[in-house]
């Protein structure tokens, strides 16, 4: 499916561990990236600095829904559930 106009969720439901252009610590999930424009138009798309998160992200209706709060809240459910597990002290193992 195209990318829904004026959505954005992909670049602000998911977390980004890795550092990128503009973003050195990376993005905690539900943090805005900073390269989302006006138009919640991803401002890196086709730039060799977006993140290859980004790159391989295939908009479908089972992960957007059919708004913008369906894909904000099926990508933060996503976040959740492929967390890696954390033992008892609090570390992820």
């Amino acid at each position: 499916m195209p990318c829904r106009e004026a959505c954005g969720a992909c670049c602000i439901a998911p977390s980004i561990s890795r550092p990128y252009h503009g973003m050195p610590n990376g993005k905690a999930a539900g943090e805005r990236c900073v390269h989302l424009d006006e138009h919640l138009r991803c401002g890196l798309f086709g730039d060799p600095r977006r993140p290859r998160y980004c790159a391989s992200f295939l908009a479908e209706p089972a992960v957007c829904g059919d708004s913008r709060e369906q894909a904000l809240h099926t990508l933060a459910e996503l976040e959740v559930i492929t967390l890696p597990p954390a033992n008892l002290h609090g570390r992820v193992v």
